[in-house]
């Protein structure tokens, strides 16, 4: 017990287990992306991230959460949107790295459909060693410390036991409910929080200085940028994309080298539609 008028400290959150993937020397650059949230109505999406996953010159591609739009389970890939994005990132990993980590929407998605892909899970958080830097790799949700109702659903659907109930619904039901989810505004609320709820710079910095990183690479937000969170800690925000709602083209790709950071725009496809033309990289 504290003593009379002493006010207890608040209680120290624990630090997450944490990952390291080291990049072999030879690598040239890693780019990152998040948040494509990639589903049918989102065919442009779609085709830029697969024509730059088949053309871009880096050595991997590390995709930080919400890949895809909603997630039910990996026996949905073998459903004919989802299979076509089985075939990309397969045929990408055999040429290249791809990393995928879970984010909020897609955070079912599990061992079967990495084997699929051919793809490298990424826990969240990972440190990357690349070039003689540390970077620290999270999609960005748990540290938005300030959204308490989302902190409580998030670790209730990420139990054990809420997604060995859910995973044993027929695939159809599961469907159903992601539509329902999909158009109900309070329900979708729920899976991606209070987007006006920034990360918790403290709770950044600890990590970092926990994991011995400099840098923190992360998505979720939706508001991409690079800033300093403390002396000598930076983070860089990614950009979510959106090449097919009138008047919203954004995509932007991080690409990481022994130079640093640069933002770029995707690669694309032969001939970018309109809606393309108005998307910029920012910087």
């Amino acid at each position: 017990m504290p003593a009379a008028g002493v006010t207890p400290s608040p209680a120290v959150r624990p630090l997450p287990s944490f990952f390291e993937y080291a990049a072999p020397e030879h690598w040239s650059a890693v780019d990152f992306i998040s948040d494509l949230h990639l589903c049918e109505a989102m065919p442009h999406s779609f085709a830029a991230f697969a024509h730059h996953l088949q053309h871009t010159t880096a050595d991997a591609v590390f995709v930080l959460g919400d890949l895809f739009e909603v997630w039910v389970g990996d026996d949905a890939r073998g459903r004919h949107f989802e299979a076509r994005c089985v075939d990309v990132m397969a045929e990408a990993a055999s040429r290249r790295v791809l990393g995928l980590m879970v984010g909020n929407r897609d955070f079912l998605l599990g061992s079967a459909m990495l084997r699929a892909c051919g793809a490298v899970g990424l826990p969240d958080p990972t440190v990357l060693k690349a070039w003689g830097q540390r970077v620290l790799l999270s999609h960005g949700d748990a540290l938005c410390l300030d959204d308490l109702p989302y902190q409580a659903f998030r670790t209730e659907v990420r139990s054990p036991i809420w997604q060995q109930n859910f995973l044993r619904k027929p695939l159809a039901e599961r469907l159903d409910l992601a539509a329902q989810m999909r158009r109900a505004s309070e329900a979708r609320r729920r899976f991606d929080g209070d987007l006006a709820s920034d990360a918790d710079a403290s709770e950044a910095v600890r990590w970092m200085h926990a994991m011995g990183t400099a840098e923190l690479v992360h998505g979720h937000t939706h508001r991409p940028g690079s800033n300093t969170l403390a002396p000598g800690f930076k983070r860089h925000v990614l950009s979510d994309w959106d090449l097919d709602s009138p008047g919203a083209a954004r995509a932007e790709v991080l690409r990481l080298s022994r130079d640093g950071f640069v933002r770029l725009p995707p690669l694309l496809p032969p001939a970018p539609d309109q809606a393309w033309s108005q998307a910029q990289p920012r910087h």
